[in-house]
């Protein structure tokens, strides 16, 4: 923000050029190329929880539905265990009865081999034949015949289980059946056990076996599933007995509870997640039909039980159907707290993908949305590093392919609106600047350009990090985020909130950053985007009239539209370029003529400081010289206001265009120098050092001194260094520059005998420097206030001094 003298001085020539002053080493309050600040625009609460706020579009019946109505019917009983990802073609289904007489069926079974049976395999084909032609109810004994003979003998108290039950009920069970080698059917006509149809059987050439190794290990794991089943199935007894009880307020209590136990239990002995539990359908089929008593703590622990096991398709889009509607009323928010489903709807955002759980992810980002406008809650999500989280979902959702767009686009409202509610957090703020979401949402904001309510979200939360250094600086890195913003102004100029974000945000990024100004102003058409802009929010007597919520919203525009003119104009090639705009200068000047203080006090102020930067650089050949009369009586409206901020600013803009002997003419003819010395009479260093600007410059001219004098300005000048000289060097240094011009160089008689003296006494305490920095104690301080002194005050005191001495 440093500036050079030669460009900025407003009052007379510096007799050292090249040393800077205190202000500009040290202060910026009192630069006379001053950045503008303005207050941040209101991020409205939602009134009621929705999913979108815009009003009707095009697309409205593409999106999502906010309201529906959940079942037990509505949810898929059938998902009684995890898919193992692959889907084998159906088997053709044939009846295996031969018919007599029917040749058209007898055709339909199976052929026997063209080629010759091998021979090792001790196969007649007759046997063979015998075979294919038997029923699976007639097939012959698995052991020898001989020996099942001797099985059979009276005496013989052992008998051979039937043929049924060589496997138990539950299809683990496999009974080893001794069998002697003989001849086998190849494996192709075998119709009663195949190698793939149970991993515990083989095939080799002494015959079907069956391995006993993991029937050992499936007995084991049989029983072991059955010890896990028996802890799982009373309670849930226990659960469809108090479901059956009625929905009494100790019912839904006693359900709640056995679901909290159901979920340890599941936990306990490893049975939830998608692939822990064989017998999912009898669980989930026990927790849908809770959802008909319409309890909404009943209903989030079955949502938090249906997460667990990793339910997918139909019934995860219900289940987050379910905690959606939860989450919708603020009451509610209390229960979210005390349980594990915030974790597991962040798991989700981390597991599904937009093309095969699209819908399910946005109702499940939409809950997500509505729980960040608590503050508690959002204290957990920051804790779970919600976050990183919605980086990689970010990533996730930028990678869609086209026919999922339209669906990742619906997610991206709901997912900014959330970011948008956590960006008020202070320490939400470093994250978003390490997990590099500044560029990230530039990369949103590219895509989905078209989407309002996508680009209103991240504009809010642009306008909310901007207004801190790390956030302007993150965002300040991000490539073409300039050219960006200008294209979004362009593209959605009629919507209010959206361009006065983005105002505020391009506001705050040329706040405090010289190359930020410079680049802005380099992008294409940047100063025409801008001024189109200008035009068209400016309320003029032939445009329609909007309402009062409008015109405030449109006003507001403005304002920022304004401070960003204003911010970049402190660089000197900006600023030279807009103060020879034509359609610049108009327009600023244009809206000091349509708006009164009283009715646009910030805008009438932002524009005044505005112009004030813009008359650093009125050369001749620019807009602002020609017009620079025109903008000296717009002034003097400012200056006949009560509002000080106006005064002041029109005060600054008098300093500059003083310089030029035209105004000064002028403000004397107006008698606007009775205003200027008056000023002097303010509490504010600020305004007096202003004021005393103006003076200096009206003092050039030799017929103005008398006015001045009659006036009172030397001894209001004497008082101000009084009250405030020791205090503030730099100002100090002003005071005796104006009472040295009021002098005309020793020609005139400044003071009476009694104020001469005086204002001598003040100069001569002030010089001695020993007293003058004594007080000082601070080093940064103390080396501000010396440089004030040696540079600003001493050199023309002691030319005053002894101008009144002698």
């Amino acid at each position: 923000m440093e500036r050079k003298y030669e460009l900025c001085g407003p009052f007379l020539p510096r007799r050292h050029p090249s040393l800077k002053t205190s202000a500009e080493i040290v202060s910026e309050a009192r630069r006379i190329l001053r950045a503008q600040s303005t207050q941040r625009p209101c991020t409205p609460r939602d009134g009621q929880r929705q999913l979108f706020a815009s009003p009707v579009r095009a697309d409205h019946n593409s999106r999502p539905s906010s309201t529906f109505s959940l079942h037990a019917q509505s949810f898929d009983v059938s998902e009684s265990r995890p898919t193992s990802g692959s889907h084998l073609s159906p088997l053709e289904h044939k009846s295996r009865t031969a018919i007599p007489g029917k040749d058209e069926v007898s055709k339909s079974f199976p052929k026997p081999p063209t080629e010759s049976v091998d021979t090792n395999r001790g196969l007649t084909g007759t046997r063979a034949r015998l075979l294919r032609a038997t029923s699976l109810t007639t097939l012959p004994p698995l052991a020898g015949h001989a020996e099942a003979q001797e099985r059979l003998k009276p005496g013989v108290s052992k008998k051979l289980p039937p043929p049924q039950s060589l496997f138990s009920g539950d299809h683990n069970k496999v009974y080893n059946v001794p069998h002697k080698p003989g001849p086998r059917r190849t494996q192709s006509e075998s119709r009663l056990i195949q190698p793939n149809d149970d991993p515990g059987v083989t095939t080799s050439k002494g015959g079907p076996e069956f391995r006993t190794d993991l029937c050992d290990g499936k007995k084991n794991t049989s029983t072991d599933a059955e010890s896990k089943w028996d802890r799982i199935a009373p309670l849930l007894q226990q659960i469809k007995a108090a479901a059956a009880c009625g929905c009494s307020e100790t019912s839904l209590e006693h359900l709640c509870n056995l679901c909290v136990s159901l979920h340890d239990s599941l936990a306990e002995v490893g049975m939830l997640g998608r692939h822990g539990c064989k017998k999912r359908s009898t669980v989930l089929r026990t927790l849908f039909g809770l959802i008909d008593l319409n309890s909404s703590p009943l209903d989030l622990h079955v949502a938090e039980l249906c997460l667990a096991l990793c339910v997918s398709g139909n019934n995860l889009l219900n289940i987050c159907k379910l905690v959606f509607q939860i989450s919708r009323n603020e009451d509610n928010d209390v229960l979210f707290q005390d349980s594990s489903v915030i974790d597991l709807l962040l798991g989700l955002l981390l597991r599904e993908e937009v093309s095969a759980s699209g819908e399910a992810l946005f109702y499940c980002v939409g809950t997500l949305k509505f729980l960040s406008g608590n503050a508690a809650i959002v204290r957990q999500l920051l804790d779970k590093n919600c976050m990183r989280v919605a980086q990689k979902f970010i990533k996730k959702l930028c990678r869609v392919e086209d026919a999922y767009f339209k669906m990742a686009r619906h997610i991206f409202v709901q997912l900014t609106a959330t970011m948008r509610n956590l960006a008020d957090h202070p320490e939400a703020r470093s994250m978003f600047v390490s997990y590099s979401l500044m560029s990230q949402l530039c990369l949103v904001l590219q895509r989905h350009s078209q989407d309002q309510d996508v680009c209103t979200n991240v504009s809010r939360i642009f306008s909310k990090l901007s207004s801190y250094a790390e956030g302007r600086l993150s965002l300040a890195e991000t490539p073409d985020c300039y050219q960006l913003f200008l294209e979004l102004l362009s593209k959605h100029h009629q919507k209010q909130d959206l361009v006065v974000r983005l105002l505020f945000t391009l506001g705050n990024l040329t706040s405090k950053s010289d190359e930020a100004r410079q680049q802005l102003f380099r992008c294409e058409a940047c100063a025409d985007t801008l001024l189109r802009l200008y035009d068209d929010y400016q309320l003029r007597e032939d445009s329609p009239q909007p309402t009062a919520a409008s015109a405030r919203d449109g006003e507001d525009v403005l304002v920022k539209l304004v401070r960003v003119l204003a911010n970049m104009c402190i660089h000197p090639d900006v600023g030279a370029a807009l103060a020879s705009n034509t359609t610049c200068i108009q327009l600023l000047m244009e809206t000091l003529e349509l708006r009164s203080v009283q009715e646009s006090e910030e805008l009438i102020v932002n524009v005044a400081a505005t112009i004030n930067n813009l008359t650093c650089y009125h050369k001749d050949s620019s807009a602002l010289k020609r017009s620079q009369l025109a903008i000296a009586e717009l002034m003097l409206k400012l200056m006949l206001s009560s509002n000080m901020d106006a005064m002041l600013e029109a005060t600054r803009v008098y300093g500059n265009l003083s310089q030029s002997k035209d105004v000064r003419d002028f403000i004397i003819q107006n008698k606007v120098h009775r205003f200027v010395v008056t000023l002097l009479d303010s509490k504010s260093p600020d305004v007096c050092f202003s004021a005393c600007g103006v003076l200096t410059n009206l003092a050039l001219d030799p017929p103005n001194r008398a006015s001045l004098l009659l006036e009172g300005a030397a001894a209001k000048l004497t008082d101000c260094l009084r009250d405030f000289g020791a205090g503030d060097w730099q100002l100090a240094g002003q005071v005796c520059q104006a009472l040295w011009n009021l002098t005309g160089g020793g020609s005139e008689k400044l003071l009476h005998a009694q104020e001469g003296q005086s204002l001598l006494e003040i100069l001569k305490s002030y010089l001695d420097e020993d007293k003058a920095l004594k007080w000082t104690e601070n080093k940064d301080v103390s080396d501000y206030h010396r440089a004030s002194w040696e540079l600003e005050f001493r050199p023309a005191a002691q030319k005053l001094l002894t101008e009144i001495v002698t």
